[in-house]
Order: structure tokens, then C-alpha cells, then sequence
């Protein structure tokens, strides 16, 4: 996993390299510590809800990624003073989609519901193809 930062001096980028995380749970535990160094590094504001929201797109992509992407291959975080984006690939080609939430016989489906929830609360998403197979997706999340 990259952690991405960006900084104002004349280092620009600098990334810190750690292991891809294998859990919904590890994904959100290194974005909220990400937006808390970088909010804190660089006096930006981070309202608690906009922070949970992010915490929630971070798990069901993560989710998705390992329950129908076939794995997390690779995961992003990326903090400014406007949002958070997130960014999670893994080894599928296929776009998602917001099941219906009822069968053909009107019975309730489990599940299928995390895009719909992605879509909603990030300001922008966007679903890559990656050059050797599979998908990367990109939800940027307003921290306000």
C-alpha cells in the first residue's frame, strides 16, 4: 500500500511504503490515520462526519475488492484540504453495479448495496482499467 502525500515544499511528493491491507478494518485504520497526520500537518479541518463517510466508502470498496474483485492488488490514500481519496484496484474487469434489492420473486437480497453507498457520499468516483488486467476505483470523499 502507498500512502500518498503532498506537501508544499520543493520535495513535492513523498510516499511512505507498507503492506497492502488484507481487512476492511486495516483499509480504515490507515485512512483515518492518514487524514488525521495530514489535517493535523497541514491545519486543515476534518469534520468527524466527513471522516466517517470516508471510512465507510474505504470499506465497501476494500470489501467489494476481496469479495468480488478477486483481492485488493493495490490501495491508495491521498489527503488535501478539500477531500480524501481513496483508491483500491484488484484483479477483475468487471464494472460494479447496484444489485436490486429484491429477487424475481420479491425476496430480499443480502449485500449488493456498498455502491449505491460509494456513490452517494463521494463527490467523485471513477473505475479505471488497469494495463494488466483488472480495475482501479477512485472515490474522492470532501472532508467538510
Amino acid at each position: 500500500m502507498r500512502e500518498t502525500f503532498r506537501n508544499d515544499s520543493s520535495a513535492g511528493l513523498r510516499e511512505r511504503c507498507r503492506p497492502l491491507p488484507s481487512r476492511p478494518a486495516d483499509a480504515r485504520r490507515t485512512v483515518r490515520q492518514v487524514v488525521h497526520e495530514r489535517c493535523a500537518a497541514c491545519a486543515y479541518t476534518c469534520d468527524a462526519g466527513a471522516l466517517e463517510d470516508a471510512l465507510l466508502v474505504t470499506s465497501e470498496l476494500t470489501t467489494n475488492a476481496i469479495l468480488h474483485g478477486g483481492g485488493i492488488t493495490d490501495f491508495d490514500v491521498d489527503v488535501d484540504g478539500v477531500g480524501v481519496s481513496v483508491s483500491v484496484s484488484d484483479r477483475s474487469d468487471e464494472i460494479p453495479v447496484a444489485a436490486a434489492p429484491a429477487d424475481d420473486h420479491g425476496r430480499s437480497r443480502l449485500g449488493g448495496r456498498g455502491w449505491p453507498i460509494v456513490c452517494r457520499l463521494a463527490r467523485d468516483v471513477t473505475v479505471a482499467d488497469l494495463p494488466r488486467g483488472g480495475k482501479r476505483i477512485t472515490a474522492v470523499v470532501p472532508l467538510r
